[in-house]
Formats: C-alpha cells, sequence, structure tokens
C-alpha cells in the first residue's frame, strides 16, 4: 500500500479485496439489515469481479473515502460499481462485465456494516456516481494490460 506524505499508509480500493478479521468482527457485531435495491433508478450497476474492478478504481485515482456507491459480495468474488441510471450500457462490451440496469435488483445493506455478500466498500454519498465512461476505459485497460502480460 502506498504511503502519504506524513509516512502513513495510505489506503486504496484494492485493499479491500480480501475479508479480515476486522471486517469479519464488525459484520459479527453489528445488526445489519439488507434488502433488495432497483437498478436504473437511482444508478446502474457495473458488475465485475472484485479484484479486476478494485484496481480499475486505483486506475481512475478515486478517493476510497469520498462517497462512491460500491458493493462488494465477497461470496461470490463480485463488485457492484453505482453509475449514473442509463449509463451502464457503456461498460457492456467490457469482457467480464456484466450491467444491471432497469429491471435488475441488487442486494444491498439499508443498515448495518454489511454483510460477506452485501457490503458497502464505499458507503453512498448523494450525488455521488462513479462515471461509467471513465470505467469502462479503465476496466479495457487492465485487460489489454493482461493480455500482454500473458
Amino acid at each position: 500500500m502506498p504511503n502519504s506524505a506524513d509516512g502513513r499508509r495510505r489506503a486504496t480500493w484494492t485493499s479491500n479485496a480480501d475479508v479480515d478479521d476486522l471486517l469479519r468482527e464488525r459484520w459479527r457485531s453489528t445488526v445489519c439489515r439488507t434488502g433488495w435495491a432497483h437498478c436504473g433508478q437511482q444508478w446502474d450497476a457495473v458488475v465485475v469481479e472484485l479484484q479486476r474492478g478494485l484496481e480499475a478504481l486505483d486506475v481512475l485515482g478515486l478517493g476510497l473515502q469520498r462517497g462512491y456507491p460500491v458493493l462488494a459480495d465477497y461470496l461470490s468474488r463480485r463488485l457492484y460499481v453505482m453509475v449514473a441510471p442509463g449509463t451502464g450500457h457503456v461498460c457492456r462490451d467490457v469482457p467480464g462485465v456484466r450491467v444491471l440496469s432497469a429491471g435488475s435488483l441488487v442486494l444491498v445493506p439499508f443498515s448495518g456494516a454489511g454483510n460477506i455478500a452485501a457490503h458497502w466498500v464505499s458507503p453512498p454519498r448523494a450525488g455521488r456516481l462513479v462515471d461509467s465512461g471513465k470505467l469502462a476505459t479503465a476496466l479495457l485497460r487492465l485487460v489489454d494490460v493482461g493480455a500482454v502480460a500473458s
């Protein structure tokens, strides 16, 4: 993990790829209520493999604590990145990506720390969504880098 100017370790998106004991304890010690949220209203969800999605968010340089709604399903190792409603289609042609829009549902925590199947890596703040075009570009760039490395 990179260091900040004052020498402390700076959190990155990829530092959230694995469940640690602290996160397990948060899940055990708090009451969490989950439910289904409709996609296509407040957001579309771009679904990608967890590690690759976190790497793409690091590539974009988005602040982890800035309130971009990003949801992890640690059971299926999937990341749900929320983008503006009606814009998820921009990511449809990216290999390994699924887009959930109008007519789809996604499991989200409504209260508490979440759980292993629905955990806000970055809890949502009003009006803050990841740009779908920039996300698609970052994901495609990672595919290209992977192809070159192979």
